[in-house]
C-alpha cells in the first residue's frame, strides 16, 4: 500500500529532468562544500557570540552529521541530496537559535532552499516544508523567544508557522516552475513541438524505473521522404512533417509520448507490452493511409514502423529499448516498407549483417565485382530476340554471389544506387552500342531506374552523357521504372518521364498490375511499353483469372498504343496463351536466363529465323 502511495504521489508531483550523471554530481559537490564550510563557520559564528567550546561542537556536529549519509556505500541520488539538503536546513535551524530567532536569521533558510533546487527533484522541497512545520511550530510553542525575533509570532507561534510555511512552499514551487520553462527550451522540438530524444529518452527511463509491467517504444521512419524534400523543398517537407507529426499525437494515449528524434524519424513511448504498442503503430498506419495536402497537392505518406517493449531488452534502459526498435524498423523497410516489425532475438545480427553489406556496397563498383548480365526479350510472333533487359548482379568476395533482392533495397536505402544506377547505364549503352554493330541490325537494351535515381536532379543529364559516351541511338535505349515511384508524387514523377522521353529513350511500366497506377494513372504517363508482372504470366493456362487480367491489360495497352512485354515466361503453355491473347513480346527462362555479355550473342540478320507457321514454339537464344 505504501509503494502504491507513494507511485501515486511521484505521479501527481510535476517532475524535473533526470540530470545526467556528470551534472548531478558536479552539483552535489558544490553543495557538499557549502554544507561542509557552513558547518565550520557556524562553529567559529557560535564562539565569536560567547558561545561554550562544548556547545560551538555540538551545533558543528549537528549540521556536518547529515553529510556522512551521503559517504555510504551503495547510497544513490535520493539519500545523498537528502542527507545534503538536511546540513544545509540544520545550518539555518542553528543560525536562528544563535541569533535569538532575529527575523533577518530567517532568510538564509530560503537561500537554502534555492540551493537544494539544484538537485531538480521533489524532496530537498518536501523535507523544508517539514523542517519549518516542525521548528517554528513545536519548537516555536515550547521555546518561542529561541525561534521567534518579535512578540506577536511568540504569542501566536502556530499562524506563523503557517505564514513561513506558505512563503517556503512559493519559493519551492517558483523555483520548480523556473527550472521546467527553463528545460522546456532544450526538450521540445522546434519544427512540430513534440518532444525530443532527450525528453523522450528521460520520460521512458523514468516509467521503466517506475512501472513494474513491461514498456514499449515505437521507432517510425517516413518511407522515401527524402524524394519529397528533393522534388517539393524543404518547405513543403517541413509542412509535411507536422502534419503527420498531428495524425501520430491523434493515435496515442495521454499516457504516452511522441516524440521527433530528427529529420524524418518519430519515436513513441507506450505504458504497455509489444501488443499494446503494435495496436498503437496499425492506428498510425491507417492514419497515414489518407494523403497529406500540401499547397493543394497531394502527397502519399507511407511509414516504416519498429516496436520493442521492455521484455525483450537485455537490460531495462531506455537507450536498449530505442535501439531495439530502431532495429526492428529497419528490418520494415528491408521488408517493403509501410508496415509494423515487433523486435525479436536474433535481429541484431541481421542488421549487423545489413550494414556490413551496405559498407560493402560503397566499393563493389571500384573493386569489380559487380556485373551486368542480359536476359534476351523476344517478339513472340516472329521468334527473334529484339534486344535485352540489363540487370546487375554481385558477386562478394566473402559471400559469393548476392540476391537481388537482397543488396538491391540496401544500394536504394544508402543512397549508393544513384553510383550503381549511373554505372550500369553506362555498361548497358555500350554493350547493346557493340552489339548492334556487330550484329548489323539494332539490338534494344532495358535499364531499370530506381526511383532514388528517378527523381535524382542529374538523371536526365546521366542518360544524355551515356548516349552520347556510348554513341548508341536513343531510340533503342528503354528506361523501366515500377508504378510504385508513382505513388509519391505523380506530377513530379511525370515531369522526369517526359523530359528523358525527350532525349528520344522509350519509357517501360515494370511490373504493371502490382503497383498504384494500373489504371488510373497509365493514361497520364509518357510511357511506351507495358511489362505485364511475372505473377500474372505464371497462373496462364492453369484455369485461374489471370488469363483474363492478362487479356485485359493486352488490349488496355493496344487501345493506348502501348507495346506489351509479358515477363516470366517459363513454360511451353505460357507461351502459347500469350501468342492467342495476341502479346507482343516476351521475356523468361523458356527463351534465355541472364547470363553475362561474352555468352550472349545476337543473331546476325542473316541468322534471324525466319516465320513460321506455329509461332507458338519455344524460341531460345
Amino acid at each position: 500500500m505504501l509503494t502504491a502511495l507513494h507511485q501515486r504521489l511521484a505521479t501527481a508531483l510535476p517532475e524535473g529532468r533526470h540530470l545526467p550523471e556528470e551534472v548531478w554530481q558536479r552539483r552535489h559537490r558544490a553543495v557538499l562544500r557549502v554544507a561542509a564550510a557552513q558547518a565550520g563557520g557556524l562553529g567559529v559564528t557560535a564562539l565569536l557570540l560567547g558561545r561554550s567550546p562544548l556547545t560551538a561542537l555540538l551545533l558543528v556536529l549537528a549540521v556536518a552529521y547529515p553529510l556522512v549519509f551521503t559517504a555510504l556505500p551503495g547510497a544513490g541520488r535520493g539519500l545523498r541530496s537528502a542527507a545534503a539538503t538536511a546540513s544545509l536546513l540544520a545550518a539555518s535551524v542553528v543560525l536562528v537559535y544563535l541569533m535569538d530567532g532575529l527575523t533577518e536569521a530567517h532568510f538564509h533558510f530560503f537561500v537554502m532552499v534555492g540551493l537544494s533546487a539544484l538537485y531538480q527533484n521533489w524532496v530537498p522541497f518536501g523535507m523544508a516544508l517539514a523542517v519549518v512545520l516542525a521548528h517554528h511550530g513545536v519548537v516555536g510553542t515550547l521555546f518561542p523567544h529561541s525561534v521567534f525575533g518579535h512578540a506577536n509570532a511568540q504569542h501566536s507561534p502556530w499562524t506563523w508557522t503557517l505564514v513561513h510555511g506558505v512563503f517556503v512552499l512559493a519559493a519551492s514551487l517558483a523555483h520548480l516552475a523556473a527550472w521546467r520553462l527553463n528545460e522546456q527550451q532544450g526538450l521540445r522540438d522546434p519544427l512540430t513541438g513534440l518532444a525530443n530524444r532527450t525528453l523522450l529518452l528521460e520520460t521512458t527511463a523514468r516509467m521503466l524505473a517506475r512501472r513494474s509491467g513491461p514498456t514499449s517504444v515505437l521507432f517510425l521512419d517516413l518511407d522515401d521522404f527524402k524524394d519529397v524534400n528533393d522534388s517539393r523543398g524543404h518547405a513543403v517537407g517541413d509542412r509535411l512533417l507536422t502534419a503527420v507529426s498531428q495524425r501520430i499525437e491523434g493515435c496515442v494515449r495521454s499516457v504516452d509520448q511522441v516524440a521527433r528524434l530528427g529529420g524524418d524519424e518519430f519515436a513513441v513511448v507506450v505504458a504497455g507490452a509489444a501488443r499494446a504498442a503494435a495496436e498503437v503503430a496499425e492506428r498510425v498506419l491507417g492514419a497515414l493511409a489518407d494523403p497529406v495536402v500540401v499547397d493543394g497537392r497531394a502527397i502519399h505518406v507511407r511509414v516504416s514502423i519498429g516496436v520493442a517493449d521492455s521484455t525483450s531488452a537485455g537490460d531495462r534502459s531506455a537507450d536498449t529499448l530505442l535501439r531495439n526498435a530502431d532495429l526492428a524498423m529497419y528490418l520494415a523497410k528491408s521488408s517493403g516498407k509501410n508496415r509494423v516489425v515487433v523486435y525479436a532475438e536474433g535481429m541484431e545480427q541481421a542488421a549487423q549483417t545489413k550494414a556490413e553489406l551496405i559498407t560493402d556496397l560503397d566499393s563493389a563498383v571500384a573493386e569489380g565485382q559487380l556485373a551486368v548480365h542480359y536476359q534476351p526479350t523476344v517478339e513472340l510472333g516472329e521468334g527473334v530476340t529484339t534486344g535485352y533487359e540489363a540487370l546487375l548482379r554481385w558477386e562478394h568476395p566473402a559471400r559469393g554471389l548476392v540476391p537481388p533482392v537482397e543488396f538491391i533495397p540496401l544500394a536504394e536505402e544508402s543512397g549508393a544506387i544513384v553510383e550503381i544506377g549511373r554505372w550500369v547505364l553506362a555498361e548497358a549503352t555500350g554493350q547493346a552500342a557493340r552489339w548492334s554493330r556487330e550484329a548489323g541490325r539494332p539490338i534494344d537494351i532495358a535499364v531499370n531506374l530506381s526511383p532514388r535515381q528517378l527523381l535524382d536532379d542529374d538523371v536526365v543529364s546521366t542518360v544524355r552523357a551515356a548516349l552520347v559516351e556510348s554513341g548508341l541511338p536513343a531510340g533503342q535505349l528503354t528506361l523501366e521504372v515500377t508504378e510504385g515511384v508513382l505513388i509519391d508524387d505523380v506530377e513530379a514523377v511525370v515531369d522526369v518521364l517526359r523530359a528523358l522521353r525527350g532525349l528520344g529513350v522509350r519509357i517501360a511500366i515494370d511490373d504493371f498490375g502490382t503497383g498504384y497506377s494500373s489504371l488510373s494513372y497509365l493514361r497520364r504517363l509518357p510511357a511506351d511499353v507495358v511489362k505485364i508482372d511475372r505473377s500474372f504470366v505464371q497462373d496462364l493456362g492453369s484455369g485461374g483469372r489471370s488469363t483474363t487480367l492478362v487479356a485485359s491489360i493486352i488490349e488496355l495497352a493496344r487501345s493506348l498504343e502501348l507495346e506489351v512485354v509479358a515477363e516470366g515466361v517459363g513454360t511451353e503453355e505460357q507461351h502459347a496463351v500469350l501468342g492467342r491473347l495476341a502479346c507482343s513480346h516476351a521475356q523468361g527462362y523458356l527463351f534465355g536466363r541472364p547470363r553475362p555479355a561474352a555468352v550472349q550473342r545476337p543473331a546476325a540478320p542473316a541468322e534471324v529465323p525466319l516465320p513460321r507457321p506455329e509461332p507458338l514454339l519455344a524460341v531460345r537464344t
